[in-house]
């Protein structure tokens, strides 16, 4: 506003507003700790992304915020004992303790959409049962609602840059997480993805005791993120990282099945490079032509063909070679986070190299938005990038995020090449 009406800031009012923000920064991150899991649903998982994407909270400041928010990541505020019951009665017949041979009635985790319970099956197995939340479907949709009216006033503006399909995308995947039974069916699916694979692990499911509302699943202890990046020796971070890496990358790239949830809260590590993967409601079912073409240009930018890959950009992300701003801006921020793929060397995950991800956009795009020779902003011209690839972002941010908290190193190029160069199996 200053900046629109021609006002500027001295150095020390810069000073004074930047130790404001400061003092205020862990308080306003305990206020967004307890309304965001008191309200659930799509506010909690924007906390979440906000506990550990690296970039999202304001420059100086991660820290403070990602401390207190870190809390959502594993155990949000849960509901009454009496709210899980009222569930599993409806979805499964019974009370829970006569359903299973055992029932905590405490949750032990609690997340955006639902709460995990220890239980044992009437044939003796520890099982963890995740319970959906009463109501939650109605309060997503209605957060939907919410999205949807506001991508309405901002129409004039936001459909030249495909604010309705971004949106539309939006809702049909988080949707979607409200199926356990979907869920359920996607877990056996990324099982056999990796059967050969012995680091990971994916809990199996009991069906008969999985409904709409209702996840029964195996128990699996372990180490959760927090605690193994602390105890870990970094040969231990550095191959979960890798076996992380492996699960994330062979179901896309082979399959073209994206795993869109890569935060901290769903992995639990077992010793060495095992890891145990928990959640499946985010996954993405990409198009065969679209991962062709995503595979297009990371293998372009790893021969060095950059007039190939200057094509892929314009004819799979759709960016606009005559956008004298836009064009080396896209190109550039490409290159940077494909930088792991390219180079055939060791490279260590940092939260330096994760913040930038997320900084390099905001910085070089306020150059084209706030120019200093205009007192209003600036509209960007709009690129025409696939509605399908729109979780590719959070993916590739949060696990930027995550392979950085654990130091991660490896040749990841290495790693994925095998995938790449192979057509996209059905």
């Amino acid at each position: 506003m200053k900046r629109a009406v021609g006002i500027k800031r001295t150095e020390d009012e810069e000073a004074h507003a930047r130790a404001k923000v400061v003092a205020s920064a862990k308080k306003t991150a305990e206020a967004m700790l307890k309304t965001l899991g008191e309200m659930k649903g799509l506010p909690l998982k924007l906390g979440q992304m906000a506990s550990y994407i690296d970039g999202l909270a304001p420059p100086g400041y991660e820290e403070k915020f990602q401390q207190v928010l870190k809390r959502l990541q594993a155990k949000a505020p849960p509901l009454s004992r009496e709210a899980a019951i009222k569930v599993v009665t409806e979805e499964l017949g019974d009370h829970p303790s006569k359903i299973y041979e055992h029932w905590e009635a405490d949750p032990f985790a609690a997340a955006s959409i639902g709460q995990v319970h220890r239980a044992f099956s009437r044939g003796g197995d520890a099982v963890a049962v995740k319970v959906q939340y009463p109501g939650i479907d109605k309060a997503i949709e209605n957060d939907l609602k919410s999205l949807s009216l506001l991508e309405n006033m901002i129409a004039p503006v936001g459909r030249r840059y495909h604010s309705k399909e971004t949106l539309d995308e939006i809702k049909a995947v988080f949707l979607a997480e409200l199926d356990y039974t979907r869920e359920a069916e996607t877990a056996d699916l990324f099982r056999r993805f990796h059967a050969d694979d012995p680091e990971i692990v994916i809990p199996k499911v009991h069906h008969s005791l999985t409904t709409r509302r209702v996840l029964t699943c195996e128990m699996i202890d372990g180490a959760d993120y927090a605690t193994f990046c602390e105890k870990a020796t970094q040969e231990e971070r550095s191959a979960a990282g890798r076996t992380i890496w492996r699960f994330m990358f062979r179901s896309l790239y082979e399959r073209g099945v994206l795993y869109a949830d890569p935060h901290p809260g769903n992995y639990r590590f077992l010793g060495g490079g095992k890891v145990a993967f928990l959640d499946f409601g985010c996954v993405k079912f990409l198009p065969a032509n679209l991962v062709d073409g995503m595979k297009r240009y990371v293998i372009a930018a790893q021969d060095g063909d950059w007039d190939e890959f200057d094509r892929a950009c314009v004819e799979v992300l759709g960016y606009d070679p005559t956008d004298p701003d836009g064009w080396p801006l896209y190109t550039s921020y490409t290159k940077l986070v494909l930088k792991p793929l390219i180079e055939d060397t060791e490279f260590t995950y940092t939260h330096a190299f994760a913040r930038e991800a997320v900084a390099y956009l905001v910085r070089h795009g306020k150059k084209i938005v706030l120019r200093p020779d205009e007192k209003l902003p600036s509209l960007p011209k709009p690129i025409h990038m696939p509605v399908d690839h729109t979780f590719v972002n959070r993916l590739q941010w949060g696990l930027s995020s995550v392979l950085a908290g654990l130091n991660a190193q490896a040749n990841w190029r290495r790693i994925t090449e095998p995938w790449l160069r192979n057509g996209v199996q059905t």
